[in-house]
């Protein structure tokens, strides 16, 4: 197995098998790349799979950004059986034969689409009072949360099925981050009026990275792969290149002299092409830092 020098920094993108948590691929990744300094960019449910972006040494810092984009999922949803964790993990609540045909469903699936507000799951790791909802959920209290903004650009339907007395349906999903995958579930089975949980869901895409970049754990574990920090920058923002004397300014922690193209974070780098800060418009003519890794 080759392990990268523990000054290495780069983002590791992870095909995440299902049956483990976030973390335990935080811990495997960490002795994978000879370093504690490993952190992700937004955690997957245990029975999930798929891109799961870890950060290694400097690009940790990038991870918090990272969890602002877009994402991407596949998904199975049974509808006529509503679970206590809107997923297949949880207990039965309810069950009513399904019987509902795939324009119902592709008709109620339209409601969920564009700029919508959602009740997250009440198992969810969103803090109550500061404690994680699942973990009040656990100790056996009621959780009802606040429904929160989250913009669903498309649903794409690839599959309706009558099974037994439920129907399966297939489903992609390109939304904001913070939307539940399991929210939609639940609410289609609602909105059909036969409840609704998920049964499978791979996360296909984390902003530009996707799963034709990811690895499982065992080929990490033969060959450790990173996407350098610089690379990883490029990938995600808007890039801007720098004269010497601008470089110099932006090592000193001073703001770019002129504005950005747009008000989005910019990746800036040296004539070199290191990967020096992530800027942001701060008035008409000039930037602030928001993040600087030299």
């Amino acid at each position: 197995m080759s392990v990268p020098e523990p000054t290495v920094s780069g983002l590791v993108v992870v095909d995440k098998p299902g049956g483990i948590t976030s973390h335990g691929v935080v811990a495997r990744v960490r002795k994978l790349a000879g370093t504690r300094k490993v952190g992700h960019a937004g955690t997957l449910d245990p029975m999930a799979t798929g891109v799961l972006v870890l950060g290694t040494n400097r690009a940790t810092r990038l991870l918090g950004h990272l969890m602002l984009t877009r994402k991407g999922y596949d998904a199975t949803v049974v509808l006529g059986v509503a679970t206590s964790t809107d997923d297949a993990e949880g207990e039965v609540v309810s069950q009513i034969p399904a019987h509902v045909t795939e324009s119902a469903v592709r008709e109620a699936l339209t409601d969920f689409v564009g700029d919508i507000e959602q009740v997250p799951t009440a198992v969810s790791a969103i803090k109550v009072d500061g404690k994680r909802a699942y973990a009040r959920v656990r100790a056996g209290e009621e959780v009802v949360l606040k429904a929160r903004p989250v913009t669903i650009d498309a649903i794409d339907v690839h599959r309706v099925e009558q099974v037994g007395e439920t129907v399966e349906v297939d489903i992609s999903v390109r939304c904001s981050s913070g939307t539940y995958i399991r929210a939609i579930a639940r609410d289609l089975g609602a909105a059909l009026g036969v409840g609704g949980h998920l049964s499978a869901l791979r996360r296909t895409a984390v902003g530009p990275f996707t799963l034709d970049m990811a690895r499982t754990l065992d080929e990490l574990g033969e060959e450790f792969v990173q996407v350098p920090i610089a690379v990883a920058a490029r990938l995600s923002f808007p890039s801007v290149e720098l004269d010497e004397v601008e470089t110099i300014g932006i090592r000193f922690g001073q703001g770019l002299g002129r504005a950005l193209p747009t008000d989005d974070l910019h990746a800036l780098f040296s004539p070199e092409g290191e990967f020096l800060a992530l800027h942001q418009n701060a008035s008409a003519d000039s930037t602030r830092a928001v993040a600087v890794f030299v």
